[in-house]
């Protein structure tokens, strides 16, 4: 209850901001010594909240399906592909944290290499991907290219929580000859959720990311990445359906966010027992 009146607050706060902005703000921007610092407050580059939300309403095209019902699609189309590259990303994440954490050597030539990888444009790699031409569906490109931003943080956070226990824990696992998978099972395990469940959240978000631009930078249709770039064609003329495409990309990661919390439900009780256990 306590989340969702926050969720709510946070909405009402960039309301206030974005109609007070155009409220006061230069309708042609503001510009210091030939530099616009702030942007256009003019209908064209940001229309009002109620004119986007009433363009939801209307048809794509005359005599087409409402914008509501293509964002929707598009963002449903986005979500199959974010939740393919989420798993695969946070499998291979999970698999490299586990590898760092058995072998020292492991984490000394993997972990530079991990965090370089992240310095890599997306727009650069997208079209790499996409030119493999392996037998896999269009969106199974996608996919990999936002498979490839959602490994990042599991295995950097995974790794810190394999980490975790004390010297204390792990010599205890020791004295009962317990080996390396008893150990990582028994204790890492249950002592690294805590810093899991915030790495699986950048993971989502990670994810989306990756998947919108994966899908325009492949061409890829259905998707809401390609339903932005349909759409900002129009922004002369319609400037509102553009931020309708921008609502859903929005929407979709909150709904990827949520999706991923309810993942930390059905642990939370091991989790407080794990604290407990390790303070």
């Amino acid at each position: 209850m306590r989340k969702a009146l926050y969720v709510l607050a946070g909405l009402a706060v960039l309301v206030v901001l974005w109609e007070g902005y155009k409220l006061v703000g230069n309708p042609e921007g503001t510009v210091v010594f030939g530099v616009r610092v702030l942007p256009r407050a003019d209908d064209l580059s940001m229309p009002h909240l109620w004119t986007v939300v009433e363009r939801l309403g209307r048809p794509e095209l005359t005599g087409g399906r409402p914008v509501w019902i293509v964002v929707v699609q598009a963002a449903l189309f986005t979500l199959g592909i974010t939740a393919a590259g989420f798993v695969i990303g946070a499998f291979v994440g999970l698999l490299l944290a586990i590898a760092m954490q058995r072998f020292r050597i492991a984490e000394r030539g993997l972990l530079p290499y991990v965090i370089l990888s992240q310095t890599v444009p997306l727009v650069a790699l997208a079209p790499l991907v996409a030119g493999w031409n392996v037998l896999w569906p269009e969106w199974m490109t996608v996919a990999l290219i936002a498979a490839y931003l959602a490994f990042f943080p599991v295995a950097v956070g995974m790794l810190r929580g394999l980490q975790s226990p004390a010297t204390a824990g792990v010599e205890l696992m020791r004295s009962y000859a317990a080996g390396w998978w008893r150990t990582l099972v028994k204790l890492r395990f249950p002592a690294s959720l805590p810093y899991l469940f915030p790495a699986l959240r950048l993971a989502g978000a990670a994810a989306v990311v990756g998947a919108v631009v994966g899908e325009i930078s492949t061409g890829t249709r259905g998707g809401i990445g390609r339903l932005i770039i349909e759409y900002s064609r129009e922004a002369t003329s319609d400037p509102a359906k553009v931020y309708t495409a921008m609502l859903g990309a929005a929407l979709l990661g909150l709904v990827v966010a949520g999706l991923v919390s309810l993942l930390e439900l059905p642990l939370m009780r091991h989790r407080r027992h794990v604290e407990v256990v390790t303070l």
